[in-house]
């Protein structure tokens, strides 16, 4: 039986970057199109998990690209990775302070949404009760601004990896 050539395979970094673009193209459809015409405030929450992902894949592209490129060693735990990526990957892409914390913000709105046991619509909002019965609110304008952080990040990502 003969050995079928190996088919070309695209490094991590750059399918990672591919996914984080292609979550982050259906959450700006999302909120850009779909939203105003349906105003279903379930959208909004899916928007959130695309936005997120996108980002969270194009953290891992950086992360990927810079372990690949020996400058970092990859962790056994997204913390920690984390952790990496903040200190040591963040300032060599020019993502600033006001970034990383609304990095952080959307990681913490979004571990909410996925832990809580309540979601309620309340005009043109959603809001998410923990637990603890704090309250958090999305609504089309914060996604916005967490969409426009995803697409900052990939143009950095790709930037900073020389893609263009």
């Amino acid at each position: 039986m003969a050995e079928e050539p190996n088919e070309t395979r695209i490094p991590a970094h750059l399918s990672s970057l591919k996914k984080a673009v292609h979550n982050m193209r259906i959450a700006d459809h999302m909120l850009y199109v779909t939203y105003p015409v349906i105003k279903d405030k379930r959208l909004l929450l899916k928007t959130l998990d695309q936005v997120y992902d996108s980002i969270i894949f194009t953290i891992n592209s950086i992360l990927q690209f810079d372990s690949l490129n020996k400058r970092i060693n990859l962790a056994s735990t997204a913390h920690e990775n984390f952790d990496a990526f903040i200190s040591k990957c963040a300032n060599r892409y020019n993502i600033t302070q006001e970034e990383i914390a609304t990095l952080k913000e959307l990681f913490y709105l979004t571990e909410n949404h996925r832990k809580s046991a309540l979601e309620f619509p309340r005009k043109e909002k959603v809001v998410i009760m923990s637990d603890a019965l704090k309250t958090a609110v999305i609504d089309s304008e914060r996604l916005k601004k967490y969409l426009n952080l995803a697409k900052s990040l990939v143009n950095k990502a790709k930037f900073g990896m020389s893609i263009a």
